[in-house]
């Protein structure tokens, strides 16, 4: 095989790589999306926590 046909199949199978993992995250995207709200894992809220704590000891 020449070079460039070399490249050309190395080209070919990453991007066939790259599509699948693509398939596998729009997939798990739209399966989240569909599920029941009690079975989605909770997410976090960190906005609302760092405003009401305090960013400094209280003096003695």
């Amino acid at each position: 095989m020449f070079e460039h046909e070399i490249n050309a199949a190395a080209h070919s199978a990453d991007l066939l790589r790259e599509a699948a993992a693509y398939r596998a995250v729009r997939e798990a995207r739209a399966a989240r999306r569909t599920a029941p709200r009690g079975q989605e894992p909770r997410e976090r809220v960190t906005a609302h926590g760092r405003r009401t704590g305090r960013s400094a000891p209280r003096p003695a």
